[in-house]
């Protein structure tokens, strides 16, 4: 009965993952309810929960899974966000998505059938230097992790500083034709050269 029970919440469980939506790269100011509306347009958001991150400052991007209310609107977003850049909040690099796993999920039930046991190692156990090398391979892991992110904040603080220069570039054009059309400029111009001009 127990096991009929467990299989039924694994079940449940993979239903849960297969409409659900990673999203990485999202700026550390995007909230849930930015994260609602922004997807909104692909389907209903039952749940969104940020991933957090004990390891890196906070003001790094910030992962987050997203449940939709169907697999087919999972499917939708990740395929609309795969082919056309999606912002969210000032960040300047696009948000990107994918299937979300398994093991993103804190709350996992365990898989039925599935046993899990830890011992304590000692140093003539023949899985003694394995877990040495899994032990050096992951401490090597967040050092190359660390390391990556630091040139990508750098890379984004690039990409912002380039994003703000053409705004203010973009906004002396607009600024520069406003004017002309409030000083009567533009009128003149088009009683010069025979043209219709209209500031509708």
């Amino acid at each position: 009965m127990e096991e009929s029970a467990a299989k039924k919440e694994y079940a449940a469980f993979e239903e849960k993952v297969r409409r659900t939506v990673y999203l990485d790269s999202l700026s550390p100011l995007v909230t849930e309810s930015v994260i609602r509306t922004a997807l909104d347009q692909f389907g209903s958001v039952t749940n969104v929960h940020f991933i957090p991150n004990y390891t890196e400052p906070k003001n790094t991007a910030q992962c987050a899974l997203v449940e939709m209310d169907n697999e087919k609107q999972a499917t939708e977003v990740i395929k609309t966000i795969a082919t056309h850049p999606f912002m969210m909040s000032g960040m300047p690099r696009p948000v990107r998505a994918r299937v979300a796993k398994v093991a993103m999920f804190d709350d996992r039930p365990v898989k039925p059938g599935r046993k899990i046991t830890c011992r304590w190692l000692n140093t003539d156990d023949p899985d003694f230097e394995v877990a040495q090398k899994l032990k050096r391979l992951t401490r090597k892991h967040a050092a190359e992790a660390s390391f990556l992110l630091k040139l990508q904040l750098e890379e984004e603080e690039k990409l912002a500083k380039q994003q703000m220069e053409a705004l203010k570039a973009n906004y002396k054009k607009f600024e520069m034709i406003e004017n002309v059309i409030i000083d009567g400029t533009a009128n003149c111009l088009a009683d010069r050269y025979g043209m219709k001009f209209s500031d509708d």
